[in-house]
């Protein structure tokens, strides 16, 4: 867990100190307050370009420094850091005990995942957005697993600029590419496959509840690491007809089934859905502390919002001890049924304070 949290310069938070204790983190204040900077903060300490996917200089705050920087202290006094220098302010940089590392090291000391409003509309939007999801829960559990992305995409930009030039190619450079991309994809979809099936073997071991069973699936491309190379290379007048790469794990998708209804995620009810993100999550929560030994920090943005009474109480008993739970919310009585004890904060214009 976090043990304290510093922002200098992050959105509209000038110079920002929390303190957490565990378990249960509750934020509360107006619309643009603050909340879900903070939150977005805490992601930033995770592989990757954090809940919002924005760009480093939108991060700092306006009339600032130009750069921006996140810090914090984890309960085994490890100390994490992330931000950017007002003369690179789209360069990121990334310290573990004041040693600069790369990005993808962090999953080594963090796992952190979110649920955030607008991720609501999930099983609707583009593969994309659920490879995305799928990557976090698989980074969590394979923290070697962004090496592998990052590498198979960057082999793949490489591959595919190659192939948008006029005039002939270089066979031979095109196929250290395609080893590369069939090497590490085949990495990805390995570690995805084990993640889809251990996820659904932790929501079977759930009872339902009130929350719906997700059932879980690759679809798309899948298990075909072996002969990536070959298919690329049979493939590469087509590619580069299309202007991109139409085979490999950029194309995966994850498939979600309402399993109560039989019926695919994407027609089921927003309320259904989100139930069904939760149910995942919370799955995956269980999964990670039970593989690693060490629960997730889980972000909830506005996640008791659209939740009755009844189910308000029932996701914070099931939160209850799975680790450090962050929530935001507009109204304190939206969290008054948290039995255990919890570190309340109000934000109100970029400025903090405990509340007891």
């Amino acid at each position: 867990m976090l043990g304290r949290l510093v922002l200098t310069d992050f959105r509209n938070h000038a110079d920002l100190t929390i303190q957490p204790g565990p378990g249960f983190v509750v934020l509360t204040g107006d619309n643009g307050a603050g909340k879900t900077n903070i939150l977005e903060a805490v992601s930033l300490l995770a592989p990757g370009r954090g809940l919002r996917r924005a760009a480093l200089a939108a991060m700092a705050r306006h009339g600032g420094s130009g750069g921006f920087g996140v810090a914090a202290r984890l309960a085994d006094a490890t100390d994490l850091a992330t931000g950017t220098q007002p003369s690179a302010p789209e360069r990121r940089i990334v310290r573990v005990q004041g040693a600069p590392t790369a990005a993808t090291a962090l999953a080594d000391w963090l796992t952190v995942l979110w649920l955030t409003p607008a991720m609501d509309r999930l099983f609707t939007e583009p593969a994309g957005e659920r490879r995305r999801f799928l990557d976090r829960l698989t980074l969590a559990l394979s923290p070697g697993h962004a090496v592998h992305a990052n590498r198979y995409e960057a082999a793949m930009r490489a591959r595919n600029r190659l192939l948008g030039e006029e005039g002939p190619t270089d066979a031979d450079w095109l196929g250290a590419l395609e080893a590369q991309m069939a090497e590490h994809g085949a990495a990805i979809d390995a570690a995805r496959a084990a993640t889809v099936g251990a996820l659904g073997a932790s929501l079977a071991d759930h009872p339902q509840g009130v929350f719906a069973r997700a059932g879980l699936v690759l679809e798309g491309w899948t298990g075909a690491g072996d002969t990536l190379a070959a298919d690329l290379a049979n493939g590469r007048r087509r590619d580069a007809a299309a202007g991109r790469t139409l085979a490999g794990p950029h194309r995966t998708d994850l498939g979600v089934t309402h399993l109560g209804k039989r019926q695919p995620a994407a027609l089921c009810s927003t309320g259904e859905q989100k139930a069904l993100l939760l149910g995942i999550v919370l799955a995956h929560a269980d999964l990670v502390a039970a593989r690693r030994g060490t629960a997730p920090v889980l972000l909830l943005d506005e996640v008791a919002a659209h939740l009755d009474p009844m189910r308000r109480a029932a996701l914070f008993d099931r939160l209850a001890g799975i680790g450090q739970v962050w929530m935001t919310g507009t109204e304190p009585g939206l969290f008054e049924g948290i039995e255990s004890a919890a570190s309340r904060f109000e934000v109100a214009c970029g400025r903090v304070t405990q509340r007891v």
